[in-house]
């Protein structure tokens, strides 16, 4: 087992920023850690890391506790948002700094340096300083830092955070083929939804120091444990079960509301007996699909994805009448807003 974290508690003052969470992450495994603000997913990166000392529970690397070892004893990588590389260092010896640290010898450091540049598509640019890259070479030079002591874990807080969305995108796939040649138990911190589902082997969702569901991209969105995780992650309607999107069309739950995705929303232009009348009240061009913001004569409103193919054949407008049905709907015995 590459990490396992076992009923941990941590609070801050009056907040409790870790509540009994216990989770195992697999050797060689790529997770990310996914939530909003204050649900706890940096102090569990923190806490991995030696950074923070956990209230109770322990904590194995490797399958050795490492609940009370410093920082240095934990043969981690870290790497954080803001790059934090030394500005008087060329990137070489930034990338062998940790080496140089605990005293490998001079050629060595060189050699590994060099492996690290290619591995970071970046040859060639090792005498250059910090300001003389880009924000996405700079959080590379990280990553090579980072990789260059040979971590058993690689943790990375929210390391694709202070970029642009493009080089952001390009980040996450560069990350990804960058974990499948070096294979380092690699965990990372992110509130991005789609940047999770992109990279990630497993997601691990966190909300209010607790772990909501723990599971593979697909697990996670088709087969969401909790209210929570389902508003989460991906677009999502919420509407009363009364309403008539649902009555009309026999979803019946027993619950008090509904979890509707946008894509699982079929629109026709003729009524039968299985759709409810709509109005369009707005049409968004994303790009690869269409976004229809509608409205029930109940007076509920939602929003529908639809291929461009199906929008050329309907031709959407705004106030024009359409009929809907549901594909498919979820609810779940309790139900709190994040």
């Amino acid at each position: 087992m590459g990490i396992s974290v076992q009923a941990v508690f941590k609070q801050f003052g009056d907040f409790q920023a870790l509540n009994n969470v216990s989770v195992d992450i697999k050797s060689g495994g790529l997770v990310a850690l996914l939530g909003p603000s204050g649900s706890g997913k940096s102090t569990l990166l923190r806490s991995i890391a030696g950074l923070e000392t956990p209230d109770s529970g322990r904590i194995f690397l490797t399958g050795e506790d490492a609940t009370d070892r410093s920082v240095q004893d934990r043969n981690i990588g870290f790497v954080f948002q803001h790059y934090a590389l030394f500005k008087h260092m060329t990137v070489r010896d930034n990338i062998g700094f940790g080496m140089r640290i605990r005293k490998r010898p001079e050629a060595k450091i060189r050699q590994r340096a060099d492996e690290l540049l290619d591995l970071v598509q970046l040859s060639g640019l090792g005498e250059r300083y910090p300001s003389q890259l880009s924000g996405g070479q700079r959080q590379r030079v990280a990553l090579a830092r980072a990789l260059a002591v040979e971590p058993k874990v690689l943790l990375l807080d929210e390391p694709f955070g202070a970029l642009d969305a493009k080089v952001r995108k390009d980040l996450r796939a560069w990350l990804r083929r960058l974990h499948d040649e070096v294979h380092v138990t690699t965990v990372f911190v992110t509130h991005d939804q789609e940047e999770a589902m992109e990279v990630a082997d497993e997601i691990v969702v966190m909300n209010k120091g607790k772990i909501e569901q723990v599971g593979t991209p697909a697990e996670v969105y088709d087969q969401p444990a909790s209210a929570f995780v389902m508003s989460f992650i991906g677009p999502v309607n919420v509407l009363p079960s009364s309403s008539r999107i649902f009555q009309d069309t026999g979803f019946d739950s027993g619950h008090p509301e509904m979890f509707l995705r946008p894509h699982d929303i079929v629109v026709e232009l003729e009524p039968n007996s299985t759709t409810v009348p709509a109005r369009v009240k707005r049409v968004i061009h994303l790009g690869w699909e269409i976004q229809a913001e509608l409205a029930l004569d109940d007076g509920q409103e939602m929003v529908a994805h639809i291929t461009r193919e199906r929008f050329d054949e309907l031709k959407l407008e705004a106030k024009q009448r359409v009929h809907l049905r549901p594909k498919t709907a979820k609810s779940f015995p309790l139900y709190y807003s994040i």
